[in-house]
């Protein structure tokens, strides 16, 4: 990782640790992240995926609802900040905490059958979260992965397809090239699926298998 990037990476770690109170806040949750955090347990109950990671895991509502709701043998929710892992313990002992960046995670080659991260994915460095996901999956294993999108008219979309970066919001085909050249399979990419009065959040579900 560049030292640029491990920067961006600790500021944003030192503001999540302040703010992690204010992410728990209900109409934020159900405005934005709510959503995003359905399908990807839908996609995880129809994979079927028994020792899964939620990287970014904030202080912890996804992993959570995927250890209540579909019960798998391991769950685990890994992020760089203190603060939100404080709250991620208040919340559950039923989930593994860990502390670590996306692109160097705490567990072994091949150690998990899903990785998934929802609303996280512009603060990563992506070759590198993506290879680290490709690595500690095991053969057969899920990445389930939520984008901030804008969902621009086509012209305009084709306009500024040189000049988003995959560094920040990648567009849908960017985003493909990024799964592939980690080594994944595309499975399904599509805008998530969201309620008229939060259309206002433009986010894309990009599925891979390894």
């Amino acid at each position: 990782m560049t030292e640029p990037r491990r920067g961006l990476n600790d500021a944003i770690t030192r503001f999540w640790s302040v703010a992690a109170p204010l992410y728990d806040q209900q109409l934020l949750q159900r405005l934005v992240y709510r959503p995003a955090q359905n399908e990807v347990i839908d996609r995880l109950r129809t994979h079927g995926a028994q020792r899964i990671a939620d990287i970014a895991c904030g202080t912890g509502i996804l992993a959570d609802r995927i250890q209540r709701d579909l019960g798998p043998d391991e769950i685990y929710g890994v992020d760089m900040s203190d603060g939100m892992l404080e709250q991620a313990h208040a919340r559950s002992a039923k989930v593994d905490w860990r502390k670590g960046p996306a692109e160097r995670l705490p567990f072994d080659d091949g150690a998990l059958d899903a990785v998934v991260t929802t609303s996280a994915f512009h603060f990563f460095d992506q070759p590198a979260a993506l290879r680290e996901f490709h690595r500690v999956l095991a053969p057969g294993g899920l990445v389930a992965v939520t984008t901030i999108n804008p969902n621009l008219p086509a012209p305009f979309d084709r306009l500024t397809l040189g000049r988003r970066s995959p560094a920040h919001n990648p567009t849908p085909a960017q985003m493909r090239t990024l799964f592939t050249d980690a080594g994944f399979t595309l499975v399904d990419q599509h805008r998530v699926r969201r309620p008229g009065w939060t259309q206002a959040v433009s986010d894309m579900i990009t599925v891979g298998g390894r």
